[in-house]
């Protein structure tokens, strides 16, 4: 009989393969308006593009296929309820086997090596690998995980800088604005754009990555002031004229998600990490009776 351990082995490794596989429906959607606006506003290269990216999908959906070839770095966010009883320790090691079970069942390509001698591991796990983001849910029996798998096109457009209080919200936006521009199109626009703003150098990256990779496009931060900036920024961004693709257009980016923390007086870190137009993601919820995997459809 298969223990919740076994289920949430299994689960980690369909949410890998689904991921790569089924685009989320607010990610399709963001990408149908994109299109729209491209055509709508006369950007011909702009809208082969998106017609392109549209197609490349149904044509995953058809065949069953992955949307790219690359299959990222796992990351894996988890909501654990508290009576769920679970092991974190044993959890973590299930994950990882569910990663190494999609690399060589379905086979994926991995990509994990040694930051140093780059020697392959290849399981799509290692040291730190895969990533595990863990949050704790009162009064439920539940677990929720959510895997991303980050690709290192858009990974590897990330940024940090520690600004000065007195630089305020035009210091914020002039920073995040220069990360875009200096990104250009290596992050396979239109993109995503995380943003953390907040907390302690690593608070602030790891704020910007939940933004990026789990906010839902269409989503708004609770905090009016936040979401203010939101609107603002992306806005701004889509006025560079960076476009689909980096060639030219009126979207380049989907959304601007920010997550905040409050952070100490003399400082303000922001972090930015963009995610690819694809926004790959899957989601399963566990219970001690049952499992349900979140699909996301066709277009």
């Amino acid at each position: 009989m298969d223990t919740i351990y076994d289920r949430i082995e299994t689960t980690a490794r369909d949410l890998y393969i689904r991921a790569l596989k089924d685009i989320p429906r607010d990610v399709r959607d963001g990408l149908q308006r994109a299109h729209a606006a491209e055509k709508a506003g006369g950007h011909q290269t702009a809208e082969r593009v998106m017609f392109t990216i549209l197609n490349n999908i149904e044509v995953a959906d058809k065949k069953s296929m992955m949307v790219c070839q690359d299959t990222g770095l796992p990351v894996f966010k988890v909501s654990i309820g508290s009576e769920a009883k679970i092991d974190v320790a044993e959890l973590k090691n299930r994950l990882r086997k569910g990663c190494e079970r999609a690399t060589a069942e379905y086979p994926l390509r991995s990509n994990t090596v040694h930051p140093l001698t780059r020697k392959h591991t290849g399981t799509n796990t290692g040291q730190g690998v895969p990533i595990v983001k863990l949050y704790f849910v009162p009064g439920s029996d539940r677990i929720e995980i959510s895997m991303a798998p980050k690709g290192s096109g858009s990974e590897n457009t990330s940024f940090l800088k520690m600004l000065n209080p007195s630089e305020g919200r035009k210091g914020v936006k002039q920073f995040i604005l220069q990360c875009v521009f200096e990104s250009g199109a290596r992050p396979c626009p239109p993109i995503i754009v995380g943003v953390g703003l907040g907390g302690t150098s690593d608070v602030a990256m790891q704020l910007a990555k939940e933004a990026s990779t789990f906010r839902k496009i269409g989503s708004a931060n609770p905090d009016p002031d936040v979401a203010q900036l939101e609107r603002e920024l992306l806005e701004a961004i889509n006025q560079t004229g960076i476009g689909p693709q980096g060639l030219g257009g009126a979207t380049t980016a989907m959304a601007v998600h920010i997550e905040w923390a409050h952070t100490h007086i003399s400082q303000n870190p922001v972090a930015v990490n963009m995610q690819c137009w694809r926004g790959e993601r899957a989601e399963a919820v566990i219970s001690l009776n049952e499992t349900e995997v979140h699909s996301h459809g066709t277009l």
